[in-house]
């Protein structure tokens, strides 16, 4: 298809100048027959086709109808509704008509929204990704808050969304911006609603907690109304641009303690979007500040409280980890209290347990004192168990150590030493060896040792090597019974060769 400019030409110099087909053709470099075809046609551009006939035709009215009143609706569902009226086509030809029918959506006018000193905030969550903590990945969150007339702002970044985690950015929030705006906006979280029908709104009972503390009114806006909390969510692009694209950071603290100076020094220090006064926000919120409400004389607490119970071992479940408790606490009813740092855990309302928080999975946090005494606990049913194997294995070792016990030598050493060359030498070899150390009037485990060793010598055997074993006491203190290894010889013995000789092999 030539452009029009070129056909309108051709048609000027055949009809006004009279120029013949092939001159006219020769001198705008076109083929002779599309010179002819356009001087053949009556006008420019493409002939006019005839219109045909089409299978939607008697639905058009129906389409039409139908997207008076939903304008929205989708090609698809308005091809279903036709094929349910008989239509035989397929949804490509309505595709194609409505979108020459549908009505063009009008723009929707807002009308600025303007708030008094004092009197509004806007709370919102930003998500940022997520970070790998050890072997778990965490969302990387920040709770934002920000006064809508002085546009001063408070933020700070967790790894989780969780209800503790939102009041804790409030009351950090009023604490650093110096006072608490009498309403604050929130989109519909759940943190926030837990429940809404039409204007009926259900807030979350901690939240109304918090707001009977401070003396605020919590107000979500309007569903799909997102313009009515702009400022806060062109706060998050402000943060997610400005400040946190790029950003190299270790930790979570030394993420916040990067923001909070960014919010100082730059976010503060810009000029307040809209004023005529050009003031910047840090001197906006200094006039505001007057007009917030004063802070309570305690902050609200935003730890989590959970009832806990440990199983059989003496270890709380707390957020995907494993914690510590005394175990004689073990299978009792208890209560965990976390904060962003600190994991506690409480009988009654005595502190039994305080630990570091981990936000890695599948960690167990330990107390040191916790282990010490469960393995002090295991070493003395040890030990009285030890006694009671020493003397069914060694009829002597009654009267030895009923001889200690009389001097007040501490059985507890003794017995592990002598459990040590029972398990080395063999309940016989012990025995024998306690006779003679008692037949000589030296009792002691020492004692014992040393007979042990100088007969082992005298054999021209190497003695037998000691077990070198780690300083955890849940490996160091354990006590196993030894058993025969008779048995095990009799697998050695070979079989008897009953097999006839004349047999073939």
């Amino acid at each position: 298809m030539i452009p029009l400019e070129v056909q309108a030409r051709i048609r000027r110099l055949y009809y006004a100048e009279h120029w013949t087909i092939g001159t006219i053709a020769a001198a705008l470099g076109v083929h002779h027959a599309t010179v002819a075809r356009v001087v053949g046609t009556e006008r420019l551009g493409r002939p006019i086709g005839l219109v045909r006939p089409s299978a939607l035709d008697p639905y058009k009215a129906v389409l039409a109808d139908v997207l008076a009143q939903y304008p929205r609706l989708r090609a698809t569902r308005l091809h279903a509704m036709l094929r349910a009226r008989g239509y035989p086509g397929g949804v490509i030809t309505v595709r194609r008509y409505v979108r020459t029918i549908r009505p063009a959506a009008r723009a929707e006018a807002y009308l600025r929204l303007q708030t008094l000193p004092g009197e509004q905030g806007q709370v919102d969550w930003g998500h940022f990704g997520v970070v790998q903590v050890g072997h778990a990945r965490r969302p990387l969150v920040c709770f934002v808050l920000v006064l809508s007339w002085s546009r001063a702002l408070y933020a700070r970044f967790a790894l989780d969304q969780s209800l503790e985690s939102f009041l804790r950015g409030h009351v950090e929030a009023f604490a650093a911006l110096g006072g608490v705006p009498r309403a604050l906006l929130y989109d519909n979280l759940k943190s926030a609603v837990l429940e809404r029908q039409g204007d009926h709104i259900r807030f979350h009972p901690r939240l109304l907690d918090l707001a009977g503390h401070y003396h605020f009114a919590p107000k979500p806006c309007a569903p799909y109304r997102g313009n009515e909390k702009g400022k806060v969510e062109r706060t998050i692009q402000y943060l997610r641009h400005s400040f946190f694209a790029a950003r190299r950071f270790t930790t979570l603290a030394d993420l916040n303690a990067q923001l909070a100076h960014w919010i100082a020094e730059t976010a503060h220090a810009r000029p307040v979007p809209g004023d005529a006064a050009g003031r910047r926000v840090r001197e906006a919120l200094e006039e505001e500040r007057p007009r917030l409400l004063p802070l309570p004389a305690h902050p609200f607490p935003c730890t989590l409280l959970r009832p806990v119970v440990s199983g059989k071992t003496p270890y709380v479940r707390f957020d995907g980890n494993d914690y510590s408790i005394p175990h004689p606490l073990v299978r009792k009813p208890l209560t965990l209290v976390a904060d962003e740092h600190t994991v506690r855990v409480l009988e009654g309302t005595i502190e039994v347990a305080r630990h570091r928080r981990s936000y890695d999975r599948r960690q167990v946090v330990e107390e040191p004192a916790h282990v010490a005494a469960l393995a002090a606990a295991k070493r003395a049913a040890h030990e009285l168990r030890g006694r009671d194997l020493l003397r069914n294995a060694c009829p002597h070792a009654a009267a030895l150590l009923d001889t200690l016990a009389a001097r007040g030598e501490p059985l507890a050493a003794h017995t592990r030493r002598l459990l040590q060359l029972r398990a080395r030498y063999g309940a016989a070899a012990l025995d024998t060896a306690i006779a003679e150390v008692l037949a000589r009037g030296a009792a002691s485990a020492a004692a014992v040792a040393h007979v042990l060793d100088q007969r082992t010598r005298a054999r021209g055997v190497p003695p037998p090597l000691a077990t070198v074993l780690p300083d955890d006491p849940r490996v160091r203190d354990v006590q196993l019974t030894p058993h025969a290894l008779t048995p095990y010889d009799a697998l050695c013995v070979p079989e008897d060769d009953d097999d006839d000789d004349d047999a073939p092999r």
